[in-house]
């Protein structure tokens, strides 16, 4: 009976025991998951009150200006070196000058020859020669100055009006061409100066690299960029400058070819109405 009892009295130690170590397994194994998931929450980035955005205020870039055309162009200008953009300005400008001047002047000349003729031929027809000088000296223009010319030798002959209207045309044509000689001179300055500039730019920028013994962007850049834009200036004036010389050379050849028009039908003019004309000269 006392076996049982001590029998009985170690297995309940012994279940008390296990029970025990269970419990604090349980306690450890509970405290450390408890551990764990604090450590993982405070690692979590998403919970993390330290790593939350902030709201901070953007700040904006200033807008860039856009510059305009006038202030691209006195950059470059200035950029491109004043030595010869100075000329190749001053090319512009007397070229400018000129093209203006031929310009009013063609255009003051230009007269509707059409109606010359006819009153012309109304004044012929009466035989009234001095009303056909009056007629041509009052009409501005070098077709007038011509057929002005032609009737002051109407006395001579065909052959005598025939010799002053081509000798006064000559005079004429060559009136109308003034100064197209420096307009076409300034043509060939402005890209041949553009030019020289270039290669100057060029030559800058290899010395730069001979001083230097390395090639590098920024010793080459600004040599090159002054060539570049020596030669957009010297063609941007040689352009210009090229459209008002081929249409100033257009007006000139339709001038002439109205006066020749015009030559020709005052001598058929004359020619038919034989000596009619010649015996009022000086009327």
């Amino acid at each position: 009976m006392k076996k049982v009892f001590v029998l009985f009295f170690a297995l309940f130690l012994s279940v008390g025991t296990y029970n025990t170590t269970l419990l604090a397994q349980g306690d450890d194994s509970t405290g450390t998951t408890v551990v764990d998931d604090s450590n993982s929450m405070a690692n979590d980035p998403a919970d993390d009150p330290v790593d939350d955005p902030v709201d901070e205020p953007t700040v904006n870039a200033e807008p860039e200006v856009e510059m305009s055309l006038h202030q691209v162009v006195k950059k470059n200008f200035i950029d491109g070196g004043w030595e010869f953009m100075a000329i190749v300005l001053i090319c512009l400008i007397l070229g400018l000058a000129i093209a203006i001047e031929r310009i009013i002047t063609l255009s003051l000349a230009t007269v509707n020859t059409k109606k010359l003729v006819a009153e012309l031929d109304n004044a012929i027809s009466r035989g009234n020669i001095k009303e056909a000088q009056d007629i041509c000296k009052a009409t501005p223009g070098p077709t007038a100055e011509v057929l002005g010319q032609g009737l002051k030798r109407v006395d001579d002959g065909i052959d005598a009006v025939e010799k002053a209207i081509i000798s006064n045309g000559s005079v004429q044509m060559g009136l109308l061409e003034k100064g197209l000689v420096w307009l076409a001179l300034f043509i060939a300055l402005a890209p041949m100066l553009g030019f020289m500039g270039t290669v100057i730019g060029m030559i800058g920028a290899f010395d730069s690299i001979e001083k230097a013994g390395d090639i590098q962007p920024s010793m080459v850049a600004g040599g090159i960029k002054v060539a570049l834009l020596t030669t957009v200036f010297g063609l941007i004036v040689a352009i210009i400058l090229q459209i008002f010389y081929n249409y100033i050379t257009a007006k000139v050849d339709s001038l002439v070819n109205s006066m020749e028009d015009a030559t020709i039908s005052l001598i058929d003019i004359l020619i038919d109405k034989g000596n009619v004309s010649t015996t009022n000269v000086g009327e």
